[in-house]
């Protein structure tokens, strides 16, 4: 009853001790016990609520000298109290203010959760982004018009979440044994608070034990593990690296130059920014380098390459982050994860080295499912061949990681799938998906951080576990390095980078030479001819050999080097080389062994190539037999030998027969294969050139315009194949009469061939006969002789005199001399035309038919103009 004078005037919390009656009657002697309760009772509401809190309250006199003011919510804010934040602003902070804007808007409006949901933001991403400074940006922007208590918990650990939650429950005058007082007191707590629960990078740790409970309060969560999105109810923000602008204010900040000066630093500025990939901590390193008189903004990048590790380890004295340098931002992730001891934890640290060893794109994991099946494969199969030097055998299989389950019966992506989970988890990788397609890519700097914390040892171990992987990826029954080949190119280049003669250090030369003649085929394929060469040489270094002095043990090297001279530079070489492989081979190799049918199939592309079309149709013929008893209809390597008899029909005039074979192949690759997939498209572009020298130039086009627009959506535009098909829509429309689209479309291909290829290659020159042609077409006859005569000069150095493509040139040639009043030499052309075709073509074949009645043409008219 005493405080019934008080209890209205000023903030208090009043606990009567009853011991009275209803009525008038009293029982002292209950006084002392009813007064003990009321202690109790005491004790407990000031564990849960703050004495400083009750000061805050409003009386009941103070309310109702306000009732006739606007309603307010029952929490009321007396400004910031509670200030329990580790460190200022960093004055360097830049950009993020359309993501501060959100926030704020997230935890300002009603309708971002329901009235049930306490509001709860959760940032993700890689670390060194600036997850903890966006959070240390809001709480400053909002501590003194929205939060009477601000408060930051580092759950790194279990001890510093402890310990952070206990400096909480001092502040609130409670003491508290555990984290739990401290999240009951937040819970209870009326006035406006908020929590900031920073790197809860713990994939395995839920954070929920950090939440207090109820609908109120306000919370940040800031994680690497982009599983802790579950968290949010509010907003969700995976931070990924400034904008480019922001980045490059960031940098020329850090590096302390004057703004005045950023006009004339910005390209140079932009260059470290890309190079760092707008990674916010490197950035400020990079700057505060450059700042302390370590190097020139200009010189940065040159340093980076020499320097890398040392420039992402430097440790600014101002503005440091909490792991001070960019590598122990990333180290940290990795320290999870050998702390972990699990399997999966150990299958992530194997696939990250890797990863390292590649390039920091996104590299398609099927790669890993095609190196299981054929391994599968090889341990299965009959042994003979694999004593050849650079083939794959059981050892190699043994060699692949342990995720990959080797000796599982099926292909088991468990192990792989928890590991990419776990890297992602941890913002190490970030994980791309499609309908068909699943791959990840690697941050520059994590790339970097991920290779360099290996040393010389660990370096070579990783080189060696990722060449085994690429190998075995090269399956007959997949097509994941065609299909994906724009992806996987700069995995193979990067991988290339290391010389290959200190490649030969790191193990026997068996195992070595088994990983480079593998990346040298894929290196063939990808039209990659530059790597090649280079390559090649360095096998023919490692290996001791010379094309000179052929032996019968490196039968691989040779049948490798052979397909690029073919294809490129120096087809007789070639035939001999391949030669040489075919008659060891046939020594060694029983009759359809897969090896031996290969390079036989490789002779008889030299040979075509090298106009010796008999041998190549009888060669083809006899390989194509032994197939189609040996592999299904469907099988790849059944319908590359059918494509390429069917080309050699072409050149040998045999048309209908080309055509029937090419609309089979044709037929099956579009119920067995997507519709860009390269062989596809290969066997559509070689149907349509059959079917434009057989007359059926609509067919031709429709075909071709297919290709072509297909091919423009997925490949570069210097890419071959685009190119090809573009050339023969070109060669296509010309004979259609439209000599204007095929002018422009040669037009834009010679000029990029220009600037791509040597003068001497056969795609560029190729493309230069065709313009010629279309120039005589229309009318433009002095620009078609300059050009075919230029093609004429290259064409008798590179190639025999009885190539096709050389007589084809010197055919136009002519054409064009006639056209041009050159009768003379017009003749002399075919003359020489004609002689080679009488001893390489049937009398009924239409190239040579066609020679000998323009020849006879050229003869009458000079007889004509001898008479007037």
């Amino acid at each position: 009853m005493e405080a019934a004078g008080l209890i209205n005037s000023f903030p208090c919390l009043v606990i009567r001790g009853i011991c009275d009656y209803a009525d008038s009657h009293k029982n002292k002697a209950w006084q002392a016990y009813a007064a003990a309760t009321a202690a109790a009772y005491a004790k407990e509401v000031l564990s849960v609520i703050p004495a400083a809190e009750v000061s805050n309250t409003d009386t009941v006199d103070g309310i109702n000298h306000g009732q006739n003011a606007p309603a307010r919510k029952c929490t009321k804010l007396a400004g910031n109290r509670h200030w329990i934040v580790p460190r200022p602003v960093n004055n360097l902070f830049t950009g993020r203010a359309e993501l501060l804007d959100r926030m704020w808007d997230a935890f300002h409006s009603n309708e971002t959760s329901g009235a049930a949901e306490q509001k709860r933001f959760v940032v993700t991403g890689l670390g060194g982004q600036g997850k903890s400074e966006v959070c240390l940006q809001l709480a400053n922007r909002m501590r003194e018009d929205s939060f009477w208590g601000v408060f930051w918990v580092d759950v790194d650990s279990a001890s510093a979440a402890r310990s952070g939650f206990i400096t909480i429950a001092k502040a609130l005058g409670i003491s508290a044994e555990d984290i739990g007082d401290s999240l009951r007191a937040l819970a209870n707590t009326r006035e406006s608070w908020l929590l900031i629960l920073d790197n809860a990078d713990d994939p395995n740790f839920d954070y929920q034990a950090y939440l207090p409970s109820g609908t109120h309060g306000t919370v940040i969560i800031t994680s690497r593990v982009s599983g802790c999105s579950r968290y949010s109810t509010v907003g969700l923000e995976a931070l990924d690296g400034l904008d480019l602008e922001h980045s490059t204010q960031l940098l020329l900040k850090a590096a302390d130059i004057p703004e005045q000066s950023w006009p004339s630093c910005d390209r140079q500025a932009k260059g470290v920014v890309r190079l760092l990939g707008s990674h916010t901590l490197a950035l400020i390193q990079a700057g505060a380098y450059i700042a302390k008189g370590h190097g020139r903004l200009d010189q940065y990048p040159e340093v980076y390459q020499q320097q890398r590790s040392r420039l992402l380890m430097y440790r600014p004295t101002q503005a440091r982050s909490r792991y001070c340098d960019v590598y122990a931002t990333f180290e940290a992730s990795a320290d999870v994860l050998k702390h972990s001891k699990t399997e999966a934890a150990q299958d992530a640290l194997d696939l990250l080295v890797i990863l390292s060893t590649l390039h920091s794109g996104t590299f398609p994991l099927q790669i890993f499912e095609d190196a299981w099946k054929r391994s599968s494969g090889i341990l299965c199969e009959d042994p003979s061949g694999a004593d050849e030097l650079g083939a794959l055998s059981r050892w190699h299989c043994s060699q692949l990681p342990d995720f990959m389950t080797v000796e599982a019966k099926k292909w088991d992506n468990y192990r792989l799938t928890e590991a990419t989970s776990l890297l992602v988890s941890l913002s190490l990788v970030t994980e791309h998906r499609s309908k068909d397609f699943i791959g990840l890519s690697m941050h520059p700097l994590t790339h970097a951080w991920a290779k360099d914390r290996q040393d010389g040892e660990q370096q070579q171990q990783a080189w060696l576990s990722t060449g085994f992987v690429l190998a075995l990826s090269l399956n007959d029954k997949s097509h994941t390095w065609r299909l994906y080949e724009r992806e996987l190119q700069p995995h193979l280049q990067s991988y290339l980078e290391l010389r290959t003669r200190t490649a030969f250090s790191f193990g026997s030369k068996e195992m070595i030479l088994s990983i480079l003649l593998a990346c040298g085929w894929i290196l063939l394929d990808m039209r990659d001819d530059s790597r090649l060469a280079a390559l090649l040489e360095d096998l023919y270094c490692g290996s001791g050999i010379t094309l000179s002095n052929l032996s019968s043990y490196h039968v691989q090297i040779y049948e490798l080097a052979a397909v690029n001279l073919s294809q490129f530079s120096d087809p007789k070489q070639a035939v001999k080389l391949l030669e040489h492989v075919v008659k060891t081979r046939e020594t060694t190799l029983p009759e359809t062994h897969p090896n031996r049918l290969a390079s036989q199939h490789n002779l008889a592309s030299a040979y075509q190539d090298n106009g010796r079309i008999t041998e190549a149709i009888e060669l083809l013929e006899h390989v194509v037999k032994i197939r189609e008893t040996t592999l299904p209809e469907t099988h790849p390597n059944r319908l590359s030998l059918q494509h390429s008899l069917a080309s050699a029909y072409q050149d040998n005039g045999q048309i209908t027969e080309a055509i029937e074979l090419l609309e089979h192949v044709v037929k099956i690759r579009e119920t067995t294969l997507p519709e860009t997939h390269p062989n596809r498209l290969v066997s559509q572009h070689s149907l349509a050139n059959a079917y434009l020298n057989n007359g059926r130039i609509t067919d031709a086009i429709e075909l071709l315009e297919h290709v072509v627009k297909i091919r423009e959506t997925t490949l570069l535009e210097t890419y071959p194949d685009r190119l090809a098909s573009q050339h023969e829509l070109a060669r296509a429309y010309l004979d259609n009469g439209q000599i204007t689209d095929a002018i422009e479309l040669l037009e834009h291909i010679v000029k990029i061939e220009e600037t791509t290829l040597p003068e001497t290659y056969p795609d560029r020159l190729a493309s230069q006969h065709e313009l010629a042609r279309a120039y005589l077409d229309n009318g433009q006859i002095t620009e078609a002789i300059e050009l075919l005569e230029h093609v004429v000069k290259i064409r008798e150095t590179t190639l025999p005199e009885t190539h096709s493509n050389q007589l084809a040139s010197q055919h136009i040639l002519a054409s064009a001399n006639r056209d041009n009043g050159q009768i003379t030499e017009a003749i002399e052309l075919l003359e020489h035309v004609v002689r080679i075709f009488k001893t390489t073509l049937a009398k009924t074949h239409p190239y040579r038919r066609q020679s000998e009645r323009m020849l006879a043409r050229a003869l009458q008219a000079r007889e004509l103009s001898g008479l007037l």
